[in-house]
């Protein structure tokens, strides 16, 4: 058996007018903001998706899902998710498990993370203890501290029989 890792990260900046959508939920940030980007902006699933990609040296979901190209405006990134995923299969690859970690001041994420893991692990097949999502804050610290964005790190384990 070979067993391989991946490691994603993604930043996306907090504006009015936007939806807040983290791992496939859309959710109220208190001052009504939300994420900027080309496609829902989910950079829960965006970090995932890189992660999966990273372990199979895929290059990154720029590459895939390029932010000029139109058909990717407002793209559901669990569909997205999917796709790559497919991408992974394609190659013999399975995964093991996925763990995550969103930073956010606001809103508080913990209600919502049993959906985020839920949602994540339908789109991939897996089960929900297969997913792990967690959430902190910056402590006030830095771009995600001062409110002007979320991120997310994720890894992944593949493995080939």
């Amino acid at each position: 058996m070979q067993l391989r890792i991946g490691n994603g990260y993604d930043i996306h900046r907090l504006v009015p007018g936007r939806a807040l959508i983290l791992g496939g939920q859309r959710l109220e940030h208190p001052a009504g903001l939300g994420l900027d980007g080309h496609s829902d902006a989910d950079v829960l699933v965006h970090a995932i998706m890189d992660a999966l990609l990273g372990a199979l040296s895929l290059g990154d979901i720029g590459l895939y899902f390029p932010p000029e190209d139109p058909q990717w405006q407002g793209a559901d990134s669990l569909e997205l998710l999917e796709q790559v995923v497919a991408l992974v299969m394609e190659r013999g690859w399975s995964v093991v498990n996925v763990d995550s970690v969103l930073v956010a001041e606001r809103p508080k994420l913990k209600p919502h993370i049993a959906a985020m893991r839920s949602a994540i692990a339908s789109r991939m097949g897996l089960a929900a203890d297969q997913v792990g999502v967690k959430a902190t804050t910056n402590e006030q610290l830095g771009a995600e501290g001062r409110e002007e964005g979320i991120s997310c790190h994720a890894v992944v384990l593949l493995q080939k029989p």
